[in-house]
C-alpha cells in the first residue's frame, strides 16, 4: 500500500500501546500512594488491604479481590491522601490490553509496530486474525500468503514460502506466542489465550482465519470445519511457546497438533487459491504442490524437534 497507508497501520499498534503504557503509568503512582498511605496512622484491616493489594496488583483476581476491599474501606475516607487514592479506583483492578489487527498489518504495513510492541517487554498481547492475504484490498498476496496460491500479483501461483512470524518472536525469548485455530481445537484456543494473559510480559497469538478470498468450496458456512482440516493435513500447526516454562526447567515450547495424517493435497484442492492453478498452470500447480507438501513436512519436523529438545534429559 502508500506509505501513508504503512504509517496508519504501523500507528495502531503504537496507538494501543500508548494506551497500555498510559494505564500501566497510572498504576505505578496509585501504587507510589498507597505505600505512603501505609506509613500513616490507618486501621489494621486498611493495612492489610493496601498491603494485600501492592502485593497481588499484578494478578488479575487478586487485585479484583483487594481493590473490592479498599473501595469499601475508602469510601468514606477524610484523608486527603486517601481521597486521592479512593479517585484512583478504577485502577484497582489489573487491566487486560488487546491489540487486534490483520495479517495484511501484521506480517507486512504495520509489521514495524507490531515488532516495536513485542520488543519493549511491556504485559501487552496482541491478536493476529490471518487470512494469509490482503483481504480489505481485494487479495494481494503478502508476506503471510504461502507457497502455490494464487492471489493478486501471483496469478501463477506465490514462489516462495510464508513468513514464520510466529517463530521470528520467540527469538526474543521473552515473547509468549501461540499458533491457534478455534474450530480445530477449541480447548487448545482457549488455553493459549489465558496463558497469553496471565504471562507477565508481550504475547502474540496468531489464529488462521479462513475468508472469502481462499475460495473455500464448501462455502463460508464451513470456515470452522476448514480450521479443523488444516490442522490435520499439517497445513496450520498448532503450537504454545511460554518462555515462563524455562525458569521451571521445562521446555517452553509445547506442539498441540498431531503428526499430519496425510490429507494436505485433498485439503488444498478444497479452496480455489489452490485448486485453480491446476486449470491455468497445470505443470506449476503440479511444482508447487510437491513444495508445499515438502514445507508442511519440514514445518512439523521442525516443530517436532522444538518439542521434543531436552527430553532425552529427562
Amino acid at each position: 500500500g502508500p506509505a501513508w497507508a504503512s504509517s496508519l497501520f504501523e500507528d495502531a499498534a503504537e496507538f494501543g500501546f500508548g494506551m497500555m503504557l498510559a494505564s500501566s503509568t497510572r498504576r505505578k503512582i496509585l501504587a507510589s500512594k498507597i505505600e505512603k498511605a501505609l506509613e500513616k496512622d490507618i486501621s489494621d484491616e486498611l493495612k492489610s488491604a493496601m498491603q494485600g493489594w501492592l502485593n497481588g496488583k499484578d494478578n488479575a483476581e487478586e487485585s479484583e479481590k483487594y481493590g473490592s476491599m479498599l473501595k469499601e474501606l475508602l469510601k468514606d475516607a477524610q484523608d486527603s491522601l486517601l481521597m486521592e487514592i479512593y479517585k484512583e479506583k478504577d485502577m484497582f483492578v489489573k487491566k487486560s490490553h488487546w491489540i487486534f489487527g490483520g495479517d495484511g498489518w501484521a506480517y507486512d504495513t504495520g509489521f514495524g509496530g507490531l515488532d516495536h510492541v513485542l520488543a519493549s517487554g511491556e504485559d501487552i498481547n496482541i491478536m493476529v486474525l490471518d487470512t494469509e492475504v490482503y483481504s480489505n484490498t481485494g487479495g494481494q498476496a503478502s508476506k503471510a500468503t504461502p507457497t502455490g496460491a494464487i492471489a493478486k500479483y501471483a496469478a501463477s501461483g506465490k514462489k516462495i514460502g510464508k513468513k514464520d512470524l510466529g517463530r521470528m518472536m520467540m527469538s526474543y525469548g521473552y515473547v509468549y506466542v501461540a499458533s491457534i485455530a478455534m474450530g480445530a481445537n477449541k480447548n487448545q484456543t482457549i488455553k493459549a489465550m489465558v496463558e497469553a494473559e496471565n504471562y507477565p510480559g508481550p504475547s502474540l497469538l496468531i489464529c488462521y482465519a479462513p475468508c472469502i478470498n481462499q475460495g473455500i468450496r464448501k462455502g463460508m458456512g464451513k470456515s470452522q470445519y476448514e480450521e479443523k482440516l488444516a490442522v490435520e493435513s499439517g497445513y496450520w500447526p498448532l503450537y504454545r511457546y511460554n518462555p515462563a516454562l524455562i525458569r521451571e526447567g521445562k521446555n517452553p515450547f509445547v506442539l498441540d497438533s498431531k503428526t499430519p495424517d496425510g490429507t494436505l493435497q485433498e485439503f488444498l484442492g478444497g479452496e480455489t487459491r489452490f485448486a485453480a492453478l491446476e486449470q491455468s498452470f497445470p505443470e506449476e500447480s503440479k511444482r508447487l504442490r510437491a513444495k508445499i507438501e515438502q514445507e508442511v513436512k519440514d514445518k512439523y519436523t521442525m516443530y517436532k524437534m522444538m518439542a521434543e529438545a531436552g527430553m532425552e534429559d529427562k
